[in-house]
């Protein structure tokens, strides 16, 4: 039985009211606030606290397929989902795609981690992220927002079994971006809901609950995606269905999150889903893909590691200037200081469990634990060393520097010297934190940064920031 064993979500610590885009510009705002990636995220590190969260209801070495999809992709020539795999832990005996061109690819990860998983793989993870742009005054640059899903695909510990799947695909300008464009343009949405969304939406829905034999009144929630949300409104009418049911789009808390919007509105409502529930699953773009799942009795045993609600809750603002020097949309005079160097592959490859797992080294004699990891034990000089993980442990803030000239986006700089439970030292960055409130013995956990880019190559690692 193939389905989902396990789910995590990731929504940026950072929120851009719309009334400050409304302000600036001079336009019309609408109500609540979007969510925003950081100055140091991008599409890779977002997937990556998703995957995270994901992959600790099942075990990374059993991956065998990765499937990330996303719009925004920091490479346009290279393998994104090869970071997001050594940054998890994967094993390099994986197979690995990066999905990208629709939002709907998000979707379309979950289906191909299902079929892949049908086809003989032990486990496959469908990650999805995405860092949205759009021209100011454009209405997306309020609608738009950053986020992140991941699921984990297996056949042992089903939470939720996928029962049937549809898909249609037709071609029709609706939203595009040409190569080296950064902002997308739309068609006119009169055109788009009568021929593509209206009709798109009521066939696959059709075709899907036919194949799964399940009536609209039987769907104890349904999960809709279309850029549009007038066609998720017209469908509800059409299929007389209590808009109760309709998953939260968490459009005015976050935004729509482009590829991975389906996968953060089905973590919304999965933790409150109970066994023998039937749940409809759509994405429209270019077409439509959809599926059925029904929800199995270990759902019962699995809690995410963090809600979506607990996520939005967890927040602070930014302001829409620097919004604009984060995406560089706003130009804006560098820091009089050298520009970083260009990262080199070579010891980027020799130091990859390091630099994107995290991994130090514990003495196997005094039972040191050692970060960056040591060949030669620092407290009893002892050579039997292993490997040791600290990106998933918690620590404190053992004294900090607050850095007023150092090159950075988002200045200051905020250096920390942080003592992990359990033992380790570590001299690093802070992120997701105001300057004034950071303090001696504050609780920290690591997260997945891309520190800056040079050559054109992002020069990922970790850094620290408040517990969420």
């Amino acid at each position: 039985m193939a389905g989902i064993v396990s789910y995590g979500s990731y929504v940026p610590y950072r929120r851009l009211k719309r009334a400050a885009i409304g302000q600036v510009l001079g336009v019309a705002a609408g109500k609540g606030e979007r969510s925003v990636a950081s100055f140091d995220e991008d599409s890779v590190s977002m997937a990556v606290e998703a995957t995270r969260d994901a992959l600790r209801g099942a075990k990374p070495a059993d991956t065998q397929a990765l499937f990330f999809a996303t719009t925004t992709p920091p490479y346009g020539e290279k393998l994104n989902a090869a970071t997001v795999g050594a940054a998890t832990m994967m094993p390099i005996e994986i197979r690995a795609s990066d999905l990208t061109g629709s939002v709907r690819a998000g979707l379309s990860a979950m289906l191909q981690a299902s079929d892949a998983v049908k086809a003989g793989s032990k486990q496959a993870v469908a990650a999805m992220a995405d860092c949205r742009l759009a021209a100011p005054e454009a209405a997306r640059e309020q609608s738009n927002g950053d986020a992140a899903a991941a699921f984990v695909f297996g056949n042992d510990n089903v939470i939720a079994e996928i029962e049937a799947t549809a898909s249609m695909t037709r071609e029709i300008l609706d939203l595009w971006r040409a190569p080296g464009e950064r902002f997308p343009h739309q068609w006119e949405e009169r055109f788009t809901m009568t021929q593509s969304y209206g009709p798109v939406l009521s066939q696959v829905i059709k075709t899907v609950l036919e194949k799964a034999k399940v009536a609209p009144g039987d769907l104890a929630k349904i999960v809709i995606d279309a850029p549009n949300p007038k066609a998720i409104d017209e469908v509800a009418r059409a299929m007389k269905i209590d808009p109760s049911k309709f998953a939260d789009s968490f459009a005015p808390t976050v935004g729509q999150t482009g590829a991975a919007h389906i996968g953060l509105m089905l973590t919304g409502i999965l933790p409150a889903a109970k066994p023998g529930d039937r749940i409809l699953v759509v994405s429209v773009a270019d077409g439509a893909d959809a599926m059925v799942i029904k929800v199995t009795p270990a759902i019962a045993n699995f809690k995410p590691v963090r809600s979506v609600g607990r996520q939005i809750e967890s927040k602070g603002d930014v302001t829409y200037g620097n919004y604009l020097k984060w995406r560089e949309i706003l130009p804006t005079e560098p820091p009089r200081r050298p520009d970083p160097d260009r990262p080199a592959g070579p010891p980027m490859l020799r130091s990859e469990r390091w630099k994107y797992g995290f991994i130090g080294s514990k003495c196997k004699k005094c039972g040191t634990p050692q970060l960056p990891p040591q060949l030669v034990c620092v407290k009893c000089q002892s050579r039997d060393m292993e490997p040791y993980s600290f990106a998933d442990r918690t620590a404190r803030i053992a004294t900090y520097a607050i850095d007023r000239l150092a090159y950075s986006l988002n200045p200051p700089t905020i250096n920390v010297v942080i003592d992990f439970e359990g033992g380790g030292r570590f001299l690093g960055e802070m992120t997701d934190c105001e300057p004034e409130k950071v303090a001696i013995g504050d609780e920290v956990e690591m997260t997945f940064r891309r520190l800056f880019t040079a050559g054109g190559v992002h020069n990922y690692f970790w850094k620290a920031r408040p517990k969420r």
